[in-house]
């Protein structure tokens, strides 16, 4: 079978998410082409795994890589945010829960959805097909304000608002259809001396695109609360992440659920009656070993962070 994608920190996952009990479940938000999931099954005969994507095509792949797991395996083809909000599997709750961010080389080299600028194809950026505007959408259609409000949040671009003036500009002679398009009109407005940068000028453009295509930040933050609600007193969640705003939203959430108390500190006496629901594993992100990073260059922005469940904020129905 022909996989393009290497699962990142792929040892540090297994040496961190550890069943607390040998028949655990474990829930693979970004199911992708199946690598963690597969390490998991190998490593544990009696765990089973739920595999989450909600890019059917991909989807696919990992059906034919994991099919030799038989039942120990099973696959929605959802977002990971409805799954939580409307979890199916009733009282059967996980041990473990596994979030590996952002999109697969998959995505990049074969989907032929606009992922990445070094490809000439149609500017799309879904991941589910059933999702209504397109990048083409945004990029043709969207007033140039809001455009560079886009570029800056999710991706952080300083040269945001030149980059949508051009988009602009340049839609007025036409529309821009194709990834290659784009490149161009971002590569041609930017500084010279940021052309030539670690990274390719377009870089943050895109990844805001497609960020705001398919929802992924305030996905996020739904599911996040939702799947520790139904983790198990005693499993463990690990997010893993490709850029400092997922980061951030992960960040945030393991802290807040790690304070005992949340009163406003100038309140001399608690009365929240507050508890720490998790504990923090990683005091500090896990990142790649450079030995990693060159093996698997798409892994060295990667960073991971773990907790470990206490108990339940509320009851578990």
């Amino acid at each position: 079978m022909d996989i393009v994608h290497y699962s990142v920190l792929k040892e540090e996952v297994l040496s961190l998410l550890v069943p607390a009990r040998p028949d655990a479940l474990l829930i693979d938000c970004t199911l992708g082409e199946g690598g963690h999931s597969e390490s998991f099954l190998q490593k544990y005969p009696d765990l089973k795994v739920v595999g989450l994507d909600a890019d059917s095509a991909i989807m696919d792949v990992a059906k034919k890589r994991l099919s030799p797991y038989g039942d120990r395996m099973r696959f929605y083809n959802t977002w990971f945010n409805l799954f939580f909000r409307d979890y199916p599997l009733g009282g059967e709750r996980p041990g473990l829960i596994l979030f590996d961010l952002g999109i697969s080389v998959y995505h990049y080299e074969k989907s032929g959805r606009g992922f990445s600028f070094r490809k000439d194809e149609v500017l799309d950026m879904r991941l589910e097909k059933g999702l209504e505007i397109t990048a083409m959408d945004m990029v043709n259609n969207y007033p140039e304000e809001e455009l560079a409000d886009l570029i800056y949040k999710y991706g952080e671009e300083r040269y945001s608002r030149r980059i949508a003036r051009a988009i602009v500009r340049e839609r007025g002679n036409g529309l821009i259809e194709t990834t290659g398009q784009l490149a161009e009109v971002i590569w041609n407005s930017v500084p010279p001396d940021y052309r030539h940068g670690r990274i390719h000028p377009g870089t943050r453009t895109f990844q805001a695109l497609r960020i705001a295509v398919n929802g992924e930040l305030a996905r996020l933050e739904s599911a996040l609360e939702n799947a520790l609600k139904i983790l198990e007193p005693g499993g463990r969640m690990a997010v893993i992440s490709f850029h400092s705003l997922e980061d951030r939203i992960a960040k945030r959430f393991f802290q807040e659920k790690n304070k005992a108390c949340t009163c406003p500190p100038e309140w001399p006496v608690c009365k929240c009656g507050g508890r720490r629901i998790v504990t923090i594993l990683t005091k500090k992100p896990v990142r790649p070993t450079e030995e990693e990073t060159k093996r698997n260059p798409p892994s060295r922005s990667s960073r991971m962070r773990v907790v470990e469940k206490l108990e339940d904020e509320e009851e578990f129905v």
